[in-house]
């Protein structure tokens, strides 16, 4: 098993939590992660089990009382009823680090631990691989603060994997890990489980093919601005549903959604946000494509590039327990960033560009907005293909992506 960046929030967790609940999409690693930190110290029971489950919901003091803590309970969030009596029994014993539970359906779940378990647990969220996991650096690699702090400091990475590999192959890791996994196959049962599973139990949907389109328009359309509209007449329902269905993407991890920055706050939940698609891999599938040349000629290439990095920065927030203040910039005269980071009173801007050569010109956007933004800026730099780190403009840098997303 590959270190996972959340193993060290967790265990910080376990001293003074009573519970912790790790939600993300199915075969991201919860399970895996959460028995190699508690396998030895904590019972496991899985409510993905039809028997199981049936025993939980027709009398849940019961099943407590055969599953008595410490345990991890997997996918609660087929009986979320049983976190009302679970929160009873908490209460009459804090002890930290007894209850552990994983989920893969976002909204459900957290509607239940809102309700029943706030102020007594941690809710963390596993991703698949980020890129640093992904090359074995998951227990070292940097929070997102020290990152933006150092990214001028950070030496070459040394990595072999090819690009082509990593947006083909994506981050979960089964596929990520183990080149003997047939991709096309693996990615075709992935989709086909999470529509028959995840679909059916988030949202009464009688056209599966339907929905499938829908998905596969979505991946068509990473990395680029949200209009529920086109989405809604290219398939042929009604913006109601279209939005509906989108959120049911978003509860089962599939999409990610990147608002723009505003100093008002109010306005960053309003105006259009940029969807991406949550993994490289699937999104490429979905668009058919399945080789270096198709993916290098694609004209997606330079959306699935950018869908990789922004990704990316998404995990090391999440993995690393903190809430992602992650945005894109579009002003008023047409300048337009694609990503921008709030880490405490500073911004952070960067392009990304799929470029093997980076220009002057990448810079052009930054360049006008280094000492016009407010708060100040931290760091303003192009992230692409090009090797190394290097003053592009005044006050803007190159970076590679390689370099700086496996640290």
């Amino acid at each position: 098993m590959k270190p996972r960046s959340l193993s060290r929030v967790i265990r910080r967790a376990l001293r003074t939590f009573p519970a912790v609940v790790v939600t993300g999409p199915r075969q991201s690693g919860k399970t895996t992660l959460l028995k190699a930190i508690c396998g030895r110290t904590h019972d496991f029971v899985t409510l993905e089990d039809p028997d199981v489950r049936i025993r939980a919901k027709e009398d849940p003091q019961q099943f407590l009382d055969r599953y008595r803590p410490p345990v991890i309970i997997d996918e609660i969030q087929y009986v979320p009823e049983l976190l009302s009596y679970i929160k009873t029994r908490i209460d009459a014993d804090r002890r930290p680090g007894r209850w552990l539970f994983t989920g893969s359906q976002h909204f459900g779940l957290m509607q239940g631990v809102s309700q029943s378990l706030a102020g007594r647990a941690a809710v963390l969220s596993l991703l698949p691989f980020s890129l640093a996991e992904r090359a074995g650096r998951g227990e070292t690699s940097l929070t997102a603060g020290d990152w933006l702090g150092k990214l001028r400091a950070i030496p070459p990475s040394g990595s072999k994997v090819s690009l082509s590999e990593i947006l083909l192959r994506g981050s979960y890791p089964e596929i990520a890990s183990r080149r003997a996994v047939d991709r096309q196959l693996w990615c075709g049962s992935y989709i086909a489980t999470f529509l028959e599973r995840d679909v059916r139990n988030l949202a009464h949907i009688g056209d599966l093919s339907q929905f499938e389109r829908f998905l596969r328009l979505c991946a068509s359309r990473t990395g680029q601005l949200l209009n529920l509209s086109d989405l809604a007449r290219d398939i042929g329902i009604s913006v109601p549903t279209a939005k509906r269905w989108l959120s049911v993407l978003e509860a089962g991890y599939q999409v990610f959604l990147l608002y723009p920055y505003y100093r008002n706050l109010g306005k960053r939940l309003v105006k259009s946000p940029k969807m991406y698609f949550g993994d490289t891999a699937l999104a490429s599938y979905l668009l058919g494509i399945h080789d270096r040349d198709s993916l290098l000629n694609s004209p997606n290439f330079g959306n699935l590039f950018e869908t990789l990095v922004v990704t990316d920065v998404l995990k090391r927030f999440l993995h690393g327990g903190e809430m992602p203040s992650m945005y894109y910039l579009r002003t008023r005269d047409g300048l337009e960033v694609d990503l921008v980071l709030e880490s405490g009173e500073k911004l952070s801007l960067f392009e990304i560009k799929s470029a093997m050569t980076a220009w002057p010109k990448h810079a052009d956007p930054l360049a006008r907005l280094v000492g016009g933004l407010k708060p100040p800026l931290q760091t303003a730099g192009v992230i692409s293909r090009a090797a190394g780190e290097f003053p592009l403009k005044s006050g803007v840098h190159h970076f590679n992506w390689k370099d700086i997303l496996e640290a």
